[in-house]
């Protein structure tokens, strides 16, 4: 075939907002609070802080992002951090427990187990993912106030908050660990079956299914990731904080699924790159806190995100699926 008789397809802005939005996004916020607050936002120390306040947010998307690749939600995320975070705390301020075990706990046991329930919940019942993390949230965050007593657990092993809430170096030990899990999941989604089946169910869960992929097994494997990071970030905020706060990483699962969505994944499943949930999971942090440095309200930052989000999820609506038709 003469590859001079090739007619090169003419690039469209639905091809410019697959690759660039996510980056485009995110230098755009970058300039705009940087002119308007010039001697303040651009320092070294401010770019750290906003680094280490994504940590959580870029933990809860990469988790969420599985949920979301095979077209469902988990709306649980925020609830898991809090329970993780709130029974490693106690059990290292009232049970003496070494910090290791502790985590270890908080991780494996709580979650995983609890995304393997809410997978398990999902492919039993046959009802939308939306449905069983509502409730799961909901469950979950009671339990938080009942085993807290609705008061901060502090005191905090000196060890564990140097640990996991210090720095190697300039780097904060929190964004090493989003990072470094990151790199995992993106590693597991691209080169991995398992992580390749999930793309493949999430494109189309019948052909998936045709092609002898275990579709419920596989929908379990993303709600245990998504539990599991979900439960890192709890690690990372009790250490942060000297304290687990029986309120900790409430709403956060709105910043968890806007980072994904931001970031260029699909509502409708299929599409989605690791990468771009730690450059969205970045944006969200970038809007928080140059809107604080511009002494901005809370309300309104609520306001900014979820104008964003719409459009974001928007253009994917009318963009994505033309990407995906052509």
């Amino acid at each position: 075939m003469d590859t001079k008789n090739v007619v090169k397809r003419k690039k469209s802005f639905g091809d410019f907002w697959d690759k660039y939005s996510t980056i485009s996004i995110l230098v755009i916020m970058i300039l705009v609070f940087g002119l308007l607050r010039y001697k303040s936002f651009l320092t070294s120390g401010n770019m750290l802080k906003i680094l280490e306040q994504s940590s959580i947010t870029i933990l809860l998307g990469l988790g969420e992002f599985f949920a979301i690749l095979l077209g469902g939600i988990d709306l649980s995320v925020s609830s898991i951090m809090a329970l993780s975070g709130a029974v490693s705390a106690k059990l290292m301020t009232e049970a003496g427990m070494p910090p290791i075990a502790a985590v270890m706990i908080g991780v494996v046991i709580l979650g995983i187990a609890v995304g393997f329930i809410n997978g398990l919940l999902v492919t039993a019942t046959g009802l939308p993912p939306f449905i069983i993390t509502l409730g799961t949230q909901a469950i979950l965050r009671s339990m938080v106030y009942i085993i807290t007593n609705a008061r901060a657990a502090s005191g905090l092993p000196v060890s564990f908050n140097k640990t996991i809430g210090g720095s190697i170096g300039i780097f904060p030990m929190p964004v090493i660990i989003a990072l470094v899990t990151a790199a995992l999941l993106a590693y597991f989604g691209k080169k991995t079956q398992c992580g390749r089946n999930l793309y493949a169910i999430g494109g189309n869960p019948q052909a998936a299914w045709y092609a002898g992929i275990t579709v419920k097994k596989h929908t379990i494997i993303a709600f245990m990731i998504s539990g599991l990071c979900a439960s890192l970030a709890g690690m990372v905020n009790i250490a942060r904080l000297a304290a687990a706060e029986p309120n900790a990483g409430t709403g956060y699962e709105t910043f968890a699924i806007e980072a994904v969505i931001i970031g260029g994944a699909s509502f409708f499943g299929g599409v989605g790159k690791i990468p771009k949930v730690i450059i969205g999971g970045l944006i969200i942090g970038v809007i928080n806190n140059g809107l604080n440095m511009c002494g901005v309200s809370s309300y309104y930052q609520q306001l900014a995100m979820g104008c964003l989000l719409i459009i974001a999820v928007t253009l994917d609506r009318f963009f994505g699926a033309s990407r995906k038709s052509s």
